[in-house]
């Protein structure tokens, strides 16, 4: 890699997205004793966004990490979010309240925010790549790179058009790899092929990686021969993404001293997986998808000739990983990935055509009926 930044010994991360909070507000005193130990262990990446937490991330990072530390000591991260700008001359007004907030005359990375088929042609529209480069040019912005949420096609499709992007910021971790939604592999595919280094959020999947089911936490106990656990599920989870090619930087969102003294204990010396655990973890991966509500086997055969072109093995895929986890990325991905641009599982207008077509002989168009349900209350 050509990028100064990737050579970085320390791929752990700080995610400002979920601060310890007291009532209402974030919780200074203990957002200040987790960053003291983050930067004590070595580690000196932060990432924060405009719209994180209310808009408190940012003034927390300013608050907790830079009134306190040289400049030089860290790392900060923030992100051009598409509810905030409207029109090409927003766009600098936004950044430049972004760096009163977080106190900061320049960023180290600024990332267009959650790139895919939702927003990308706003931030075209807008000049945002663009004004980022301008903005890199006024030394105000170090590198710039982007943050996706969306199939590998369209990620390899932005790459290409701006091949002026210095790195990038997946979903992966270990049950979302090979997930036909999130696509956290392909992805993973397209960023080594256009030598984008990676940094990875979401590795626990918002906490459902550290609250395992029963036989799945059996698994990865076991590992350390059924006494003291050497790692905890959620070291597992974040020394996955980190062991994966290419990936740069794993960011974990800790809400608590404790979770924050739990992660540094697996990653300031960090150890790649072994093929033991990587067996583990394929085991925890099976118990996952045996919960699946639908067997789907992600053809696609069903997709080719639906009249209301319904991503209908995606869909499907959103409603497994809501029964599975029980958290927002389901919900994120139909709403505004799965269903952009193509039918909700409410337009089927129950031809057929796909049932003809499944090999897996499922009932589609009852499922889709449950979809519905479920996504669109």
């Amino acid at each position: 890699m050509a990028q100064d930044f990737v050579t970085a010994s320390k791929k752990f991360g700080f995610g400002c997205m979920r601060l310890p909070m007291n009532g209402g507000d974030i919780d200074f005193e203990e957002c200040r004793r987790m960053v003291d130990l983050f930067m004590e262990a070595g580690f000196t990446y932060f990432d924060t966004a405009h719209g994180y937490m209310g808009g408190k991330s940012e003034i927390a990072v300013r608050e907790c990490l830079v009134k306190r530390y040289p400049r030089e000591s860290f790392t900060v991260t923030d992100k051009l979010t598409m509810n905030f700008f409207n029109s090409e001359a927003d766009i600098r007004n936004v950044f430049e309240q972004q760096l009163k907030d977080c106190g900061l005359e320049y960023f180290d990375f600024y990332l267009m925010h959650a790139q895919g088929r939702v927003n990308y042609e706003k931030f075209k529209r807008c000049r945002a790549y663009e004004i980022a480069q301008e903005l890199k040019a006024e030394g105000k912005i170090k590198h710039v790179g982007l943050s996706f949420h969306d199939s590998a096609d369209y990620l390899d499709m932005i790459l290409s058009e701006h091949p002026e992007v210095e790195l990038v910021q997946i979903q992966l971790n270990y049950a979302d790899f090979d997930d036909p939604g999130v696509q956290s592999r392909k992805c993973l595919e397209v960023c080594e092929k256009h030598g984008k280094p990676v940094v990875v959020m979401e590795p626990v999947k918002g906490g459902s990686l550290v609250n395992l089911p029963p036989e799945a936490d059996r698994i990865l106990k076991n590992l350390s021969g059924g006494s003291a656990r050497q790692y905890s599920n959620a070291n597992y989870a974040i020394r996955f993404a980190a062991s994966c090619k290419g990936v740069f930087m794993v960011l974990s969102g800790m809400s608590n001293f404790e979770q924050m003294r739990d992660n540094i204990s697996a990653m300031k010396d960090f150890r790649p997986l072994s093929d033991e655990e990587y067996q583990a973890i394929d085991k925890v991966c099976k118990i996952f998808k045996s919960q699946n509500l639908i067997p789907c086997t992600a053809c696609r055969y069903c997709v080719d000739g639906c009249p209301k072109k319904i991503l209908i093995p995606d869909l499907f895929a959103d409603m497994n990983a809501k029964k599975q986890y029980k958290d927002w990325n389901s919900d994120y991905y139909y709403g505004q990935v799965h269903t952009q641009g193509h039918g909700k599982a409410s337009d089927c207008i129950k031809c057929g055509k796909c049932e003809q077509a499944c090999p897996q002989h499922l009932e589609i168009r009852k499922l889709l009926e449950d979809v519905a349900k479920v996504f669109e209350k």
